[in-house]
């Protein structure tokens, strides 16, 4: 670790527990902050401020009392889903108290550089396929944030010679002021998390985070593709090194139907690419655009990306069975994400759709329902996505109680050469605790047939 003196006697608010508060809390003290926890759970019972407590660490539970902050605290860090909103937030913020999230100590601490993936879409399978490049290539690579691993946990241990490969949410890069990583992905910008953003230039400025403190040393690779990027970063002082899927370019990394092509040289043919679809050809340029920076040999990316097949639950490859291509893409909570799913095959699809009924059309994937063989539909929504598919045309829908039996009605409804592919456009709440869950118990009774 760098720079761990900084801390030393710091009076520090950690908001909210949970995985990263508890991590930040125990690390901030041994730095040598005074920490404090606020959390809106009681503290009594709770496994999580029984720990802290037990390493000396004060934890007040049950609420967020204003008059905490008459404690006179340097910085608060907060749990990355704490909306500013907050009313001990929104007080911190009235008194200037800077807000952090743990991203910003990973920046500040971290021996080894970062590579930090933000966007709307794609950020999970492109922080996977990275870290499987770089980990291929020997670049002693570490996975960390969003993804699952608490980034200032890893950037207390990291080394000068590995790299922490972070997934960084809007949430998360919203309360950062310092957070420069040796290279930034931008992989695109949608409509999402207005509720608690406000709005979309505020999720915007969130995101743009990612690069914003950024040098000419360091590097940006964005999705040239979307006008709202490209002019939102023009005075960044990073690199920039656009990405683009709509034909051959002489800058950064492009695509067409035959070549992924660097700098406008070939680099690796489109045929080799496991993974279905233009945003996770998105995704693949993205990734493999970082991997050349980081000095990444070209038989590493493609042997990546020759076997990978998919994050798990996210337009995952399961199997073939009798001449059928099944996918698992139980994440696709919401119309955006099954239109992408829809447009990644040519080839007749057989899809299971439906779930937790939040009155949402289904409307915009009306274009895109034209491939679609058969629909097989679950959940709250299962009769609104059926008349919705009949609408469009779809010659056969069949309704499912479970997802074994969608699997086996599905399977029925298929025939050679087809794809078989969950894609619910919808949460999974109704009937699962997590789309992971859904996603889980479909491979389940693919493995079956």
């Amino acid at each position: 670790m760098k720079n761990t003196e900084q801390f030393i006697g710091k009076r520090v608010l950690v908001v909210g527990l949970a995985k990263s508060g508890v991590a930040t809390a125990s690390l901030l003290q041994r730095l040598g902050a005074e920490v404090v926890v606020n959390d809106s759970k009681p503290a009594e019972g709770n496994e999580e401020a029984m720990e802290l407590q037990a390493q000396g660490i004060e934890v007040i539970g049950g609420g967020h009392p204003s008059d905490l902050l008459e404690r006179n605290f340097d910085f608060i860090v907060k749990n990355p889903g704490i909306p500013y909103t907050n009313s001990l937030l929104a007080k911190a913020v009235e008194q200037n108290i800077p807000i952090w999230t743990e991203v910003e100590l990973t920046s500040i601490l971290s021996e080894a550089p970062i590579i930090a993936i933000t966007g709307s879409n794609g950020k999970t399978t492109t922080t996977t396929l990275l870290y499987h490049m770089l980990n291929m290539g020997k670049k002693h690579p570490l996975i960390a944030g969003n993804i699952g691993t608490v980034s200032c946990t890893v950037a207390e241990k990291a080394k000068a010679n590995e790299v922490i490969v972070l997934e960084a949410s809007s949430f998360q890069l919203a309360g950062t002021e310092s957070f420069t990583p040796h290279i930034a992905i931008f992989t695109n910008l949608y409509e999402a998390h207005l509720d608690y953003h406000g709005s979309m230039n505020e999720y915007l400025d969130a995101k743009l985070h990612v690069a914003r403190n950024q040098t000419s040393e360091e590097y940006l690779i964005f999705n040239a593709d979307q006008q709202l990027i490209k002019e939102a970063i023009e005075s960044f002082e990073s690199h920039k090194v656009p990405f683009s899927v709509l034909g051959k370019t002489r800058e950064g990394i492009s695509a067409d139907e035959e070549w992924i092509y660097w700098l406008g040289e070939p680099f690796i043919e489109i045929k080799h690419i496991k993974l279905p679809g233009r945003h996770n050809l998105e995704n693949v340029l993205s990734a493999t655009a970082a991997a050349i920076l980081s000095g990444c040999e070209k038989t590493a990316i493609e042997n990546v990306l020759s076997s990978f097949t998919g994050v798990r639950h996210r337009m995952q490859f399961v199997r073939e069975a009798n001449s059928r291509t099944i996918y698992n893409d139980s994440k696709a909570t919401n119309t955006l994400a099954t239109k992408s799913a829809l447009s990644s095959f040519k080839k007749p699809i057989v899809l299971i759709a439906g779930g937790l009924d939040r009155g949402h059309s289904f409307e915009e994937l009306r274009p895109y329902m034209k491939n679609v063989r058969a629909v097989v539909t679950i959940g709250e929504t299962a009769n609104r996505f059926a008349d919705f598919a009949r609408s469009c045309g779809v010659a056969e829908t069949v309704q499912a109680t479970t997802m074994q039996d969608a699997v086996q009605k599905a399977y029925k409804c298929s025939c050679e050469d087809d794809v078989i592919l969950l894609s619910p456009s919808c949460a999974s709440w109704d009937q699962y605790k997590s789309f992971e869950i859904r996603g889980d118990e479909f491979i389940d009774a693919v493995m079956k047939l």
